[in-house]
């Protein structure tokens, strides 16, 4: 009896324990859960991830193939109760940073994952290094727990693609000040990697809707050749630097000479018209003294005379004969 009745609560125990005690559950904060329900996600009814913004990215025939459902999402918070039947699939939601070079699926892939290879538009080939920062998508859910298995696999796949695609098509815009290093691909990478990073971002929006997963910046930091293309592009940027700082310097100084000529023409000028203005001055009294009459002018050409008269210690006159 006594054995009975030990077994009997052993087996309360166990029952409280395993489907009461153990369906107590929490959701952290950078947390969202999905509770599945004999395996079927508990969804919305009629509604898909068509009808939330992150779908406008979607082309025409990947509409009906990425139409997930959307899910009942668990908040952060707690204790919440689940039964027996019923599993709780949380994800982290929070922006996590990934070595674009990384492989899940295979550690050992583009050297380690220390860099990604890409071959440029004149087939040399280049090793970049960089990060993606990433996020779930709380939007999707039902994306990233089961539309495909391994989700992160997916994005980086369809990121490294991406990425070599524009690598081995990338053409920098011509611009007026082109140098003969614009048309080396490296050259041209190098200095747009902005544009490439922005390039990135553009095609993998869709990422989201296709497997849950927002990608939030594409950071590549740098875009290296093999070390002996290395050493020549280095030569021939270091010669096309000397070329062009001679070029600055010559120009610097024909306009540092155009701006002392006509600076010098302009003190000229002036001076030119400081000495003609009392002259023409002169002209225009003589002019009015001369309209006034004949006896006008005599008197002021005689009063000039006393004055200089009176400057000059000799003074030798004609005489008529």
């Amino acid at each position: 009896m006594t054995f009975l009745f030990g077994c009997g609560a052993g087996f309360v125990v166990w029952f409280l324990y395993k489907y009461l005690w153990s369906g107590i559950y929490t959701v952290d904060q950078n947390e969202r859960a999905v509770k599945t329900v004999f395996g079927r996600a508990q969804r919305i009814e009629g509604k898909t991830i068509l009808s939330q913004p992150l779908a406008i990215n979607l082309v025409d025939e990947e509409r009906e193939r990425y139409a997930y459902p959307q899910v009942v999402v668990i908040p952060p918070g707690g204790p919440y109760f689940k039964f027996p039947w019923e599993e709780i699939h949380k994800v982290n939601i929070a922006t996590q940073t990934l070595n674009m070079a990384l492989d899940p699926e295979t550690p050992n892939a583009n050297h380690a994952g220390q860099y990604l290879e890409a071959v440029t538009k004149d087939q040399l080939n280049t090793a970049l290094s960089g990060q993606i920062r990433y996020r779930v998508n709380e939007a999707n859910l039902y994306g990233y727990l089961f539309g495909v298995k391994n989700p992160i696999i997916h994005v980086m796949a369809y990121f490294v693609s991406v990425l070599r695609e524009r690598i081995a098509n990338f053409e920098a815009k011509k611009s007026e000040n082109d140098n003969a290093t614009a048309g080396i691909s490296i050259n041209d990478l190098r200095k747009n990697l902005h544009e490439i990073n922005e390039h990135m971002m553009r095609e993998c929006m869709q990422s989201a809707a296709r497997y849950g997963i927002t990608l939030e910046a594409s950071l590549i930091t740098s875009i290296d050749p093999p070390d002996e293309v290395e050493s020549a592009l280095a030569a021939i940027n270091t010669a096309h630097n000397e070329v062009s700082s001679e070029i600055s310097l010559a120009e610097a100084a024909a306009d540092q000479k155009i701006v002392q000529s006509r600076r010098a023409t302009e003190i000229e000028t002036l001076r030119a018209r400081s000495e003609v203005e009392p002259l023409k001055s002169t002209a225009q009294q003589l002019t009015d003294l001369k309209i006034s009459g004949p006896d006008v002018l005599r008197a002021y050409v005689r009063n000039v005379k006393l004055a200089l008269y009176s400057k000059v210690k000799q003074v030798i006159m004609e005489v008529e004969k």
